[in-house]
């Protein structure tokens, strides 16, 4: 179906805002008119104009009577840019096909207004294919909680150090550079302090500005020649205005992610990789307590720090939560230690986990594990991990897995 390809394309265009509109959603759109696209537009940076806005600006003809195809339902309020629903009709369109809902009561109702007056509206077109674009704004507008997703790198016998505490390097060159670029799509990087006191990490993203090629970017697809005879531009692929953006966009400097440090006594060392760049990088330290003097020294460096209730000796991580999502932090890639990772998933707080595999054996009674603590009794009370992806990675595998709500 032609309207399936349509849609289709709305998705990969809504893709390419990945890591530059948080916390708002990914959103494409495509106008289609007689048969042809006219017009095709994503959401690019958060305050900027939404895709149907910029879908209605690139059109090659006048609009009214056109089909527009949208991953989420179209805005109804006034935010920082106008509603998108006033566009749309502003524009004459004639049908709207919605694939998914919003979920964000000051977003949602913009498919009854556009039905109110006279548009008529298609929803839940490719719904599971469209929400899967916008899990971690799903996530974040109806708990409130950042999405979060853990990531470790282990040998093939389930190591993440030797029992030295030697670390470097476990993985090959291609797999660190995947974790950048992982760290170019989360909102914040969440370590605990035994990290940073042992392995004094940066904890930004160190993207190369030059991979700015269109078929270097992971969400690019060719583009597909068209059928004897069809007037249509090319499906699946981007117009030639979107390619220059993406383009564009793929040459500047990464977004960083603001680094959280889970550290209840304050023993981070001023002289650290995280403090001494703290001016650079946005930085928050999650403390239970510590003295006036340590604070007044790294909020003197620029640091935030938060003051959270105590839970089990150490900073509350449902609290943590609750505070991030305050601060519009709405995901997290997790790169903590055995400690943090376990206290993360008994709390119920981890969404999705991403495993690096090297083919290396360290053995070790005392060498350390992804998740460490005391550990589930039984099978049947650990954990259980779902939807499976496997991927290489260079010389090394990557597993992907989603966690059931709790």
């Amino acid at each position: 179906m032609l309207e399936e390809q349509y849609m289709r394309r709305a998705i990969r265009l809504a893709g390419l805002g990945l890591g530059q509109t948080n916390p708002n959603p990914m959103v494409g759109a495509v106008i289609v008119k007689n048969g042809r696209v006219i017009g095709e537009g994503y959401h690019r940076r958060r305050g900027g104009p939404h895709a149907e806005r910029n879908a209605l600006a690139s059109c090659t003809e006048d609009p009214a009577g056109a089909v527009m195809y949208v991953t989420l339902e179209p805005c109804c309020h006034q935010g920082r840019t106008p509603p998108c629903t006033d566009a749309i009709l502003e524009n004459g369109i004639a049908h709207v096909v919605i694939g998914s809902r919003d979920p964000n009561p000051k977003a949602a109702g913009g498919a009854e207004i556009l039905r109110r007056n006279g548009i008529t509206v298609t929803e839940h077109f490719l719904q599971d294919e469209c929400d899967a674009v916008n899990v971690v704004f799903f996530h974040y507008v109806t708990t409130g909680r950042p999405y979060v997703a853990m990531k470790y790198a282990m040998t093939a016998d389930g190591k993440i150090a030797s029992r030295t505490g030697a670390s470097k390097w476990i993985t090959g060159r291609e797999a660190r550079e995947h974790v950048h670029e992982l760290r170019r799509q989360y909102t914040g990087i969440l370590a605990g302090i035994g990290t940073v006191l042992a392995d004094d990490p940066l904890l930004n993203c160190r993207v190369e500005r030059q991979r700015s090629r269109l078929e270097d970017h992971p969400l690019h697809c060719g583009t597909e020649k068209q059928t004897a005879g069809s007037e249509n531009r090319p499906l699946n692929c981007l117009a030639e205005e979107e390619s220059s953006g993406l383009e564009d966009r793929l040459s500047e400097p990464p977004r960083q992610p603001v680094r959280i440090i889970c550290d209840s006594c304050l023993r981070i060392l001023t002289d650290s990789r995280i403090c001494r760049t703290a001016g650079q990088y946005r930085t928050v330290i999650a403390y239970t307590h510590g003295t006036r003097e340590k604070r007044s020294a790294l909020e003197a460096l620029g640091i935030t720090l938060l003051e959270l209730p105590e839970e089990n000796g150490h900073v509350s991580l449902p609290s943590l939560m609750d505070a991030l999502g305050r601060m519009e932090i709405d995901s997290i890639l997790l790169e903590g230690g055995g400690t943090l990772n376990e206290a993360m998933l008994r709390a119920g707080l981890v969404q999705r986990v991403y495993a690096y595999i090297a083919p290396l054996l360290l053995g070790g009674r005392d060498a350390k594990t992804p998740v460490e603590g005391i550990g589930f009794p039984t099978p049947e009370d650990g954990i259980r991990l779902s939807s499976p992806a496997v991927s290489s990675v260079g010389g090394d595998l990557l597993l992907e897995f989603i966690l059931s709500a709790t």
